[in-house]
């Protein structure tokens, strides 16, 4: 094909009406010549593969009962093939912006099995494409660990334990929070508790048990919407979590956030302020207060920015994605009893397209967050909400002195079971919420003990599936790690024309 430049300005002028180039008419031959390559140039930008229309079309294959080769079924080099390309293409904003953090993400999960199983939602979900068609679906949290339960502020600011992470919460069928779940218990209960694969086995048991007590319980009672864990009625594991959490919010500002003078935050290896963008801040946060119907409580009242913050090296999952920090000041007006909001950039689900087709599929980002914690979350945080600012969705909640999770590391053979039991149980009242607050239109806890069947016979599919799957977690953890160390996610697949 001849070049631009060696082109007559009538064949020049063809080829930029073709390509709608603006003020095409006034240009010279040269100009034209030179608005070409830049056109062309623009368009041949590289695009990069996603196998997400694939997972879909083979989770609607697998819902319908077709015998499909499945992910899980890889071996070899085949399934190292698989990991590095799913990987890939979950952090394809992360990996194409060299983001430090995406570097920081990438050793965390080469350092740690449970940090890699954290971090790897997208690649556990595609083994599950389809999975459970017949169950009965549930709003599902979507990523369920023993570290996604925690102490935080209801909505009166009184600290209760419940469910903490909803960045991945979907439409599901319920088993698959109790597989994901009864997987994380077996892989934390091994790398964190230090347990042998007996101990393991009965931790698990013990999470799917609490689920099914409680879910019976509730079908019977139909008490979701008045339930909640606090202090008074928390178990005794559970009282001392909410101890260790308490500290008073002056000195819990002071010692993690603000400046000695407390007008704003202190900048710190994880704390960047950006005080120039404070105005920018408040006219968001109002946006949000508006859009979400927030009630704004008198601790807030006025809900005027004093300073705000980017924060680094937060999650697991999420690192690399930003997060900012808004500080609101208090009635005291004095910086001992000011306010933080978090504004947390949201993504797809990783159990996106890849669910058993529903009614109730969701795929908005921040906003889909926030309805999973009000749904989950009767009576929680007022400041969960979700807003768009810079072209991105963000969702929003308030960090409080008593947001805490337990300390893995600290509990006795006999506490992990009993901690496992209690968050079966926990887990099975969020869920019970899927038909009050939620979009499911039938009473979810008859139809999930109906599902269940032989209690014996299901708990033990779930252990099956959890011993598999983190057998299988382990397998891709050391192929990972041999990928990362070869530079394996510096770049992305790219199709090639």
């Amino acid at each position: 094909m001849t070049h631009p430049t060696q082109q007559t300005r009538k064949a020049l002028y063809e080829q930029a009406r073709h390509h709608n180039i603006e003020g095409r008419s006034s240009m010279s031959r040269d100009e034209l010549a030179a608005a070409l390559v830049r056109a062309t140039h623009q368009e041949a930008k590289p695009v990069v593969a996603t196998r997400i229309e694939t997972f879909r079309r083979l989770a609607s294959a697998v819902a319908a009962g077709e015998f499909v080769l499945r992910p899980r079924s890889l071996t070899g080099h085949q399934r190292r093939l698989h990991l590095r390309q799913t990987l890939r293409e979950d952090h394809q904003t992360r990996i194409a912006s060299a983001s430090e953090e995406a570097v920081v993400k990438f050793d965390k999960l080469s350092d740690s099995l449970f940090s890699f199983f954290r971090g790897t939602a997208l690649l556990f979900y595609r083994d599950m494409a389809g999975d459970d068609a017949w169950m009965p679906t549930v709003l599902a949290l979507g990523d369920v660990h023993p570290e996604n339960f925690g102490v935080m502020p209801n909505m009166n600011n009184v600290p209760i334990f419940s469910v903490n992470d909803f960045d991945e919460a979907y439409y599901a069928p319920f088993t698959w929070d109790l597989k994901r779940g009864a997987t994380g218990f077996m892989i934390a209960a091994e790398t964190e508790g230090k347990l042998e694969r007996t101990h393991q086995i009965k931790v698990v048991r013990q999470f799917i048990k609490g689920y099914i007590e409680a879910m019976e319980r509730l079908a019977r009672e139909g008490t979701e919407q008045d339930e909640e864990m606090r202090f008074d009625n928390a178990p005794k594991l559970i009282r001392g979590l909410f101890k260790d959490a308490h500290e008073a919010r002056a000195d819990w500002l002071m010692d993690d956030y603000l400046t000695e003078d407390k007008s704003g935050f202190r900048s710190t290896d994880k704390l960047v302020p950006i005080s120039s963008r404070r105005d920018d801040f408040q006219a968001i946060t109002d946006r949000l207060i508006k859009d979400n119907g927030i009630e704004i409580p008198t601790r807030t009242e006025g809900m005027r920015v004093k300073d705000v913050a980017i924060r680094r090296g937060q999650g697991t999952a999420s690192l690399g994605l930003n997060r900012y920090y808004v500080l609101i000041e208090g009635p005291e007006r004095d910086g001992t009893d000011d306010v933080i909001i978090e504004y947390k950039q949201a993504r797809r689900s990783a159990l996106s397209g890849l669910v058993p087709p529903s009614a109730y599929e969701m795929d908005s980002k921040a906003e889909r967050i926030s309805h999973a914690q009000q749904v989950h979350l009767v009576r929680g945080d007022v400041f969960y909400g979700h807003v768009e600012f810079d072209g991105l969705s963000y969702m929003s909640r308030e960090r409080a002195p008593f947001r805490d999770d337990i300390d893995l590391d600290d509990l006795s053979k006999r506490d992990w079971k009993k901690y496992a039991r209690i968050c079966g149980r926990v887990l099975a009242q969020v869920h019970a919420l899927s038909d009050e607050s939620g979009r499911i239109d039938y009473d979810v806890e008859p139809a999930i003990i109906n599902a269940i069947g032989p209690r014996a016979l299901f708990i033990a599919d779930m252990v099956e599936f959890a011993l598999e799957a983190a057998d299988r977690v382990r397998q891709d953890h050391a192929m990972f790690r041999e990928d990362h160390a070869r530079g394996a996610f510096t770049q992305l697949d790219i199709v090639h024309r």
